[in-house]
């Protein structure tokens, strides 16, 4: 790693081990360790892999450099690489380059307004479906219901009716694996997963599981021909650039299982954050409350509905700050390139941390308050450096699926907190860990019915 001649090194974060690295304090405690970091400098060096570099960069200015201006020359890095390789193949969310986006223009369709306004419907009726089941004074485990809400929206959105119960049934604890393990497949060194152990043989399998799942959902589609509305017969009518041929089986089933594995932690993760914000902040549950009976009259939400909910709007970019899923992302220079004062050698790793930035106090006064109105604050917001705020990433690779998130979070949250007051069970320590996203440690809630909403007389009351 060269510097100029007026700076100093890029300092290396301490706790490296012999062939291990900083694999340690990474599974010791991976937040923490990161947001360490941010104290050390704008650039810090850590070891994940052996022989090969990795920079993570602190500076807001500097990850926007990165992320736009610098996205040209730089592949999508170990992360999504990996995460390929993990799920057996690459897909929009792991491609890099010409790769990348070639599979954007072919998946777009799917996150257009009209097709989102679609799915609202449906998003809807499968948490309708789960609060149903519900029963006041219950213990529920937010996190794993959350989970399962969110991949049931997932069903209702890509698969419609390809799949029937039992395969869903299937697929759902399939992928709960694969969720849980691909977060540490992809920071460990790669040895780590041919170990044969349980955990190890257990991922695999349920990968592999999830696949066949898909594949056979895509083959029972092609043969029957039917149109059914969803994602998956977009991606059956998609067209690969190069060839003019439909996307292989394969292909489908790459850009599916990605999707599911990044869209259902990620959306279980930021509902289940807002149910316990919601909780610990009386005083917001009681505004947003007050904002559903002026906006939806005792209505469900609609299409229509999601930017008139601007406080519900407020809240969600508040978790998306507080509690961000992400807690590494990273790139990779094909050439040499300047970030700062700073010269990057091509082939190493640069990385950084939504979930630290977005609680850099240097940016965010009193960051681990849940404040929703801070974004009313117009000096303060305008007084963010670019790049301290990155909710869904920014450039080429910004998430695909930025306008569907947070359609599906306004109705999931104006669905769910519009019928339950969930309460946290005392005595619990709700603290973020960071698996494939940053989750809840735990999270054991109990609901209480709210009053029924009635709907407002035309001409007002």
């Amino acid at each position: 790693m060269t510097t100029a001649v007026s700076q100093p090194p890029i300092p290396m974060a301490s706790g490296a081990l012999p062939l291990l690295g900083h694999a340690v304090p990474l599974l010791r405690d991976n937040l923490a360790f990161i947001a360490s970091l941010r104290s050390q400098g704008p650039l810090v060096r850590i070891k994940l892999q052996p022989q090969q570099p990795t920079v993570v960069v602190n500076d807001p200015a500097l990850i926007r450099r990165m992320l736009v201006d610098l996205a040209p020359g730089l592949d999508k890095g170990r992360f999504f690489e990996k995460m390929g390789q993990v799920l057996g193949g690459d897909s929009v969310v792991t491609a890099a380059g010409t790769d990348h986006v070639r599979k954007r223009r072919q998946l777009q369709p799917a996150f257009r307004q009209a097709e989102i306004a679609r799915y609202v419907e449906l998003m809807r009726g499968e948490v309708e479906r789960t609060v149903a089941g519900w029963k006041p004074g219950e213990v529920i485990d937010v996190r794993e219901a959350m989970v399962k809400l969110s991949l049931d929206m997932l069903a209702a959105t890509v698969f419609s009716s390809s799949l029937d119960a039992h395969a869903f049934e299937r697929l759902r604890n399939d992928l709960s694996v694969v969720m849980n393990g691909v977060g540490s497949r992809v920071m460990l060194p790669d040895w780590v997963e041919k170990l044969p152990l349980p955990a190890n043989r257990r991922f695999n399998a349920s990968r592999e599981a999830v696949r066949a799942i898909i594949s056979e959902a895509v083959a029972a589609l092609r043969a029957s021909g039917p149109d059914t509305g969803d994602m998956l017969s977009m991606l059956m009518r998609a067209e690969d650039e190069e060839t003019g041929q439909p996307l292989s089986g394969h292909q489908i089933c790459s850009e599916v299982i990605t999707l599911a594995v990044a869209g259902t932690e990620t959306t279980a993760s930021v509902l289940s954050w807002v149910l316990y914000e919601l909780s610990r902040n009386p005083e917001v549950d009681k505004r947003l409350q007050a904002e559903l009976d002026e906006v939806l009259a005792g209505r469900p939400v609609a299409f229509e509905d999601v930017p008139k909910l601007t406080y519900l709007g407020r809240v969600i970019k508040e978790a998306l700050r507080l509690h961000h899923t992400g807690w590494l992302v990273t790139r990779r220079t094909l050439d040499t390139v300047t970030l700062g004062e700073w010269e990057i050698p091509a082939g190493t790793e640069l990385a950084y941390c939504q979930h630290a930035l977005h609680r850099d106090p240097a940016f965010f006064p009193d960051p681990l308050r849940f404040d929703p109105d801070r974004w009313l604050d117009e000096e303060q917001v305008a007084a963010l450096p670019h790049g301290a705020f990155l909710p869904f990433g920014a450039g080429k690779h910004k998430c695909i699926g930025d306008h569907f998130a947070m359609t599906e979070l306004t109705t999931a949250i104006a669905t769910l907190a519009g019928t339950w007051r969930l309460s946290a069970t005392p005595d619990q320590s709700v603290r973020p860990v960071a698996r494939a996203t940053v989750r809840p440690s735990t999270l054991l809630m109990t609901p209480t019915r709210r009053a029924p909403r009635g709907r407002v007389a035309a001409g007002g009351a």
